[in-house]
């Protein structure tokens, strides 16, 4: 005859009892205890800049290009001021034979009245109202506004390059990318040169107000994609930019902890063991020694 023990299981809140042919045998089971991963910097610092980097990567490749070019070319040479020359030619009183007292006879309106050289020539600058007026101080004669030969001339006396004039043109409207409307009229002259240069010549005082070449414009969109700026702001200060730049600093932060954690971390371990391997040499050398002896 077969006896089959009864086993009955009893609970309570300390473990578990078990009851076999009506002894109680205690076994306590320990419950288990879910213990929390310790904080590991190095794990962290490379989840945040893998996924940051990620994210930023090609505006940190944009910075890095954008930047160069920004940096290797000379500013005054972006301007355009290698393009032009400063003339210092002298005024000659003896030229100025068309008294003011007649200027203002025929021209009663006229305001801010100055005295200048349009190439070599002595001519008379003056406003009325908005517009802008030239005349020859020696006769006279009304010269604005400037004629294509006139403009081409100037263009001429001012370009500091050996490149022959293509073309020149009169802009009245819709001024181009670089130019502010308040000059308008002007005459736009190129010349033959790799770069492109233009130069804008007032159609009514005579004067330069602008110099681009192509490195200029180039120079110009480099900049917008350096700040960010996809309008026409041309603003450091969006939004985007500082967004993206505030991501970059902690992508930067927790590169930094990755250099320790694999460059630095390492090299200092070595050090150490180094020196520790250094300082056991003599010691084993003198035992060696005193077991000869």
């Amino acid at each position: 005859m077969v006896c089959a023990a009864a086993l009955t299981l009893l609970t309570n809140a300390s473990g578990i009892f078990i009851v076999e042919n009506d002894t109680i045998n205690t076994k306590k089971i320990k419950p288990k205890t879910i213990r929390k991963k310790p904080f590991k910097l190095f794990n962290f610092s490379h989840k945040l800049h893998k996924w940051l980097m990620l994210f930023i990567g090609a505006q940190f490749v944009i910075w890095s290009v954008t930047g160069t070019y920004m940096v290797f070319f000379d500013i005054d040479y972006i301007h355009g001021d290698s393009l032009v020359v400063t003339h210092q030619s002298k005024i000659n009183p003896e030229n100025l034979t068309y008294p003011s007292q007649a200027l203002f006879q025929q021209y009663p309106r006229a305001k801010n009245l100055s005295v200048g050289l349009l190439i070599d020539r002595e001519v008379y600058r003056f406003n009325i109202a908005k517009q802008q007026y030239i005349i020859d101080a020696h006769s006279g004669e009304l010269l604005s506004p400037l004629t294509k030969n006139t403009a081409t001339a100037i263009a001429k006396h001012f370009y500091t390059g050996d490149g022959g004039v293509i073309n020149a043109e009169l802009i009245s409207s819709n001024p181009p990318f670089g130019l502010r409307e308040r000059h308008l009229p002007v005459w736009q002259v190129n010349f033959d040169h790799f770069s492109s240069p233009t130069l804008y010549i007032s159609a009514n005082n005579g004067k330069a107000v602008g110099k681009r070449h192509q490195f200029w414009y180039i120079f110009d969109w480099m900049f917008r994609l350096h700040i960010m700026d996809y309008g026409d702001e041309q603003d450091p200060s969006n939004w985007l930019l500082f967004f993206i730049a505030s991501l970059a600093f902690f992508a930067a932060l927790s590169g930094l902890v990755l250099t320790y954690f694999k460059v630095i971390k390492p090299m200092i371990s070595s050090g150490k063991k180094r020196a520790n391997t250094a300082k056991k040499t003599p010691q084993d050398s003198q035992l060696s020694v005193g077991d000869k002896a």
